[in-house]
């Protein structure tokens, strides 16, 4: 009684890799389109330092398993539909957007779409003929492409520097009627997204996939009571916690995540970016 395995364009799965040292939990953009449902992929690059997709690189091969979780995500245009859209990236974040693209390209060619791909080089273009090849069929796709810097192994004669409120209208000169969404390193998406708040840019259409810790602002501390001695001792109030499935009580702490207390508490509960955002301990324990 198998199912296929069902997602929405631009959505995550998080995968448990076997590591030495034990399971270690990442999450990846789903690249492919659940438009063509016999297969899924994820887009990956071995970076210096990288663990999970070092191991990737060294042990994957055809015929190896590895345990998924999801999918999840609310990154995907069948979440917020538009009559329009435009799709910004830089670097790995064109994952996302290139399942959204592939999926138009198969079920919606003439849909109105915008596309602006960052890169540092012009050889660092992820997708680049694929996206290409999809620009000359799409009859709705205007694509643009914008580089950083030259390199010595191809000439270039397209846009170059960073986006910013002068280049925006020129690959998109009608953004302001677009939903967007947008996907790539921290800095580029602050920089994104302070852009179009300044310009006036209505911010309800504004969309962004990003797994790093939130910004925590400081909160006055527990009230004090004073002990026998005289001196003031901080009240931290405790929440009680049950786990029914694991048949785990526990006590969470002030400033303390549910899943900090689990794994105190012997709990084991899958999560990868650890700050509540990609949803991979959504879990019932």
């Amino acid at each position: 009684n198998q199912t296929w395995f069902r997602y929405k364009p631009g959505q995550f799965v998080t995968l448990e890799l076997p590591v030495a040292d034990g399971p270690l939990m990442r999450t990846y953009t789903l690249s492919s389109s659940p438009s063509r449902p016999f297969s899924i992929a994820v887009t990956v690059k071995a970076q210096a330092g990288s663990i999970g997709t070092r191991w990737m690189f060294d042990n994957l091969k055809p015929g190896a398993h590895v345990k998924a979780y999801g999918p999840a995500g609310d990154f995907s245009l069948h979440s917020h539909p538009a009559a329009k859209y435009l799709f910004i990236s830089a670097g790995s974040g064109v994952t996302p957007m290139m399942s959204m693209l592939r999926w138009l390209n198969d079920c919606a060619p003439w849909t109105d779409v915008g596309f602006v791909n960052c890169a540092r080089r012009a050889e660092e273009i992820i997708f680049r003929k694929e996206l290409e090849l999809l620009g000359s069929r799409m009859p709705g796709l205007s694509l643009g492409f914008m580089i950083e810097e030259r390199s010595s192994r191809e000439g270039w004669f397209g846009h170059m520097g960073r986006i910013d409120a002068i280049r925006l209208p020129l690959l998109a000169p009608d953004y302001r009627e677009r939903e967007i969404f947008c996907c790539g390193p921290d800095p580029f998406m602050r920089a994104v997204r302070q852009m179009l708040e300044a310009a006036g840019f209505d911010m309800a259409k504004y969309h962004q996939e990003s797994f790093a810790a939130p910004v925590v602002e400081e909160v006055p501390g527990p009230f004090a009571l004073p002990t026998d001695g005289g001196i003031e001792k901080p009240v931290e109030a405790a929440t009680p916690v049950r786990f029914s499935l694991s048949d785990v009580d526990a006590e969470c702490i002030a400033g303390q995540t549910v899943l900090q207390t689990a794994r105190a508490s012997g709990v084991r509960i899958p999560a990868a970016c650890e700050f509540g955002l990609c949803g991979t301990c959504k879990v019932k324990k």
